[in-house]
């Protein structure tokens, strides 16, 4: 009989190794048990996707008209107060809802009652300053009315209802020029035009990206002056930039999120909440969908994934919108104390990086940026709105609009922003900011005197100039929610959860794991791991003895 062959007895260099392989082993799977977490075993679909595509599935609009056939719009028209009144002619109660909502009135309360904010109103910012009450007829470009007249005139319909790009306002100047002139061949080149008016008018269809974008794109003066999310870039973006607006995508109209009610469109209004609380279309299958719950739900990931744990403190949009102003440039920097500068006696442009214009005179200066890094702030929906009639401290930089919200409070998420900086008049005496009167006869841009500008101005809302001004820093927050980038593209968790450069550097007062330093818990923590040494070590030891201890 052949004899077994001995064990040889474990030294203590093996036993070594063997207790550090352990430990490492152990340690890489516990650093990814929130990614194992998230991933469920028949590689289900998160249950955030999988709500989206049910509450826009056959999203295909679909109409009972065809507006080639309709009578009222088959005739020849000099005027686009004529067209308003044939649509009205079936569609009766359209310009009375219109007048109520804040597109037509530029009043956040819908009505004359209350000028409080709104441009129309008080309302001031740190860019194009104040609408002075409709009375700036540069800023009513934008508004939903014929020839700049404002709520004195008749509603533009197809400013947000007509995808032909037609330029109406054109072709009634040529039309109404041509026809005093008797000569036959302008007749027919009235004729002609009269066509392209009927051929155009029929192109009747749901707001698209690019109504709205031809306000909302181009607010403050110009492609991306005011939203860093908002610019032409949307106008026909691919996935890559906006994964619900991407024409290589879901192609969202922006009316698919801001639902609309009698006009009213669903967003945020000054200082009101685009909603009052965050519901999914699961608890509510009326709720606006202008919040992501409304279609993901507040657990949009997969079954246990820790990301799920965010979703009542971070808001989705701070970790699925890494940067804003990703194509077009968006503007920074203000500061109108650099205005009214010229050369040779004439107003003059400057222009700096990207192509756009770094000095005005009838603006001042500006800085452009691309790729931003949103900053970070508790936010509510709410923001605070400094008005051209509220008293400010001059010795701070003032907030004309800043997020309302902070971790106490159960509707606050961490959110993303686009912080305008810039330096605007300010009243030295009734410690105000002003309201200046920028186009027209008595404006800035054609007098280039600041204090009678201001005085009028202010006299258009009715607000006191004590004639003294000067200048202060301030600062208009624009919160970020579109340019919403693929999941592939959301932040890694240690862009936030860092000891340096976190995104999250000046949201204060909570603890953040990789952030923060605690005493306590780095001490619970290295008890932890010593004591699972300690563990192993003894185990080990107790193993190597029994073992030798026995015969072979």
């Amino acid at each position: 009989m052949f004899n077994k062959p001995m064990e040889m007895p474990m030294t203590p260099r093996y036993f070594l190794k063997c207790c550090l392989t352990v430990i490492a082993v152990t340690a890489f799977f516990c650093s990814f048990q929130a990614v194992f977490a998230s991933t469920t075993e028949n590689g289900e679909e998160a249950l955030g996707r999988k709500l989206a595509k049910q509450a826009v599935k056959g999203s295909k609009r679909w109409s009972t008209i065809d507006h080639t056939k309709v009578e009222a719009l088959n005739k020849d028209f000099t005027s686009g107060e004529e067209i308003t009144r044939a649509c009205l002619s079936c569609h009766s109660e359209a310009a009375t809802q219109f007048h109520k909502t804040i597109h037509w009135t530029w009043l956040a309360s819908g009505g004359k009652s209350d000028i409080r904010y709104g441009k129309a109103g008080y309302s001031v910012n740190n860019f194009c300053i104040s609408g002075n009450a409709m009375e700036d007829k540069g800023c009513l470009k934008c508004h939903v009315s014929w020839n700049k007249k404002g709520v004195k005139g008749e509603v533009n319909c197809l400013k947000c209802h007509n995808s032909s790009g037609f330029n109406f306002i054109e072709a009634f100047g040529d039309i109404k020029a041509f026809s005093e002139d008797e000569d036959p061949e302008t007749n027919e080149m009235v004729k002609d035009i009269q066509q392209e008016i009927k051929q155009a008018i029929t192109k009747v269809t749901f707001p698209t990206r690019k109504n709205c974008g031809e306000c909302h794109f181009k607010g403050g003066g110009g492609d991306g002056v005011k939203h860093g999310d908002l610019d032409t870039s949307l106008t026909k973006p691919n996935r890559m930039l906006d994964v619900h607006m991407g024409i290589d995508g879901k192609n969202f109209s922006c009316t698919r999120c801001h639902t609309t009610v009698d006009h009213h469109i669903a967003g945020r209004i000054y200082t009101n909440p685009a909603v009052e609380t965050r519901k999914s279309l699961i608890e509510d299958d009326l709720a606006p969908k202008i919040t992501c719950v409304s279609c993901h739900s507040s657990e949009p990931h997969k079954n246990d994934s820790k990301m799920n744990d965010h979703t009542d403190v971070v808001s989705c949009q701070a970790c699925h919108i890494p940067k804003y102003a990703r194509v077009n440039p968006t503007k920074m920097w203000w500061d109108w104390t650099k205005a009214g500068k010229l050369k040779d006696g004439k107003p003059y442009v400057e222009k700096g990086p990207f192509g756009k214009p770094v000095y005005k005179s009838i603006k001042g200066e500006f800085k452009w940026e691309k790729n931003v890094m949103p900053e970070y702030f508790w936010f509510n929906g709410s923001l605070t709105s400094t008005t051209a009639n509220d008293v400010i401290d001059p010795a701070q930089i003032v907030k004309v609009s800043h997020p309302v919200g902070d971790k106490t409070d159960p509707e606050a998420r961490i959110f993303p922003f686009k912080i305008h900086r810039g330096k605007q008049p300010y009243d030295k005496i009734h410690k105000k900011l002003l309201a200046p009167m920028l186009s027209g006869k008595r404006g800035f841009w054609t007098t280039f005197d600041m204090n009678d500008a201001i005085e009028y101005g202010n006299k258009t809302l009715g607000i006191p100039y004590s004639g003294e001004f000067d200048y202060v820093e301030t600062t208009y927050a624009f919160p970020i929610t579109h340019m919403v980038a693929p999941k592939a593209n959301a932040l890694n968790c240690t862009e936030c959860h860092i000891r340096e450069n976190s995104r999250l550097a000046n949201i204060t007062g909570l603890y953040l794991p990789g952030r923060n330093k605690s005493n306590l818990i780095d001490t619970l923590g290295w008890l932890s791991v010593l004591g699972a040494l300690a563990g192993v070590f003894f185990h080990g030891i107790g193993r190597f003895f029994t073992r030798n201890g026995k015969e072979n």
